[in-house]
């Protein structure tokens, strides 16, 4: 992208020069300078729109990569949150018999 708007700028610089040089009324010159602004200014407007679409490509792939990241992450804490809750379950059923069996020697 950035090489098209050099190149370009560079064409644009070469024939405002030539113009400048070349032997014409001053009109004529002064038309053909519009002219050459018009394409300059058609050009970098074209350039802008092709980052911004690149831009707006961009953002829309990096918010869905996130929404699926989140997805994932949300899964493995859901994941991790059973297991957690599987292991205190665990935890807690030994308790109770540890319970029991201290209730039953009193």
């Amino acid at each position: 992208m950035i090489h098209k708007g050099i190149v370009v700028l560079g064409v644009l610089v070469g024939a405002g020069i030539g113009v400048l040089l070349a032997p014409e009324k001053g009109k004529v010159t002064r038309d053909t300078l519009k002219r050459e602004g018009k394409k300059v200014k058609d050009q970098i407007t074209e350039d802008f729109k092709e980052v911004k679409a690149d831009l707006s490509k961009s953002a829309k792939s990096g918010k869905a990569k996130f929404k699926e990241e989140t997805k994932d992450f949300a899964s493995k804490a859901s994941y991790k949150t059973e297991k957690a809750i599987t292991f205190l379950e665990k935890q807690l059923a030994i308790l109770k018999e540890k319970n029991r069996t201290l209730q039953q020697t009193s």
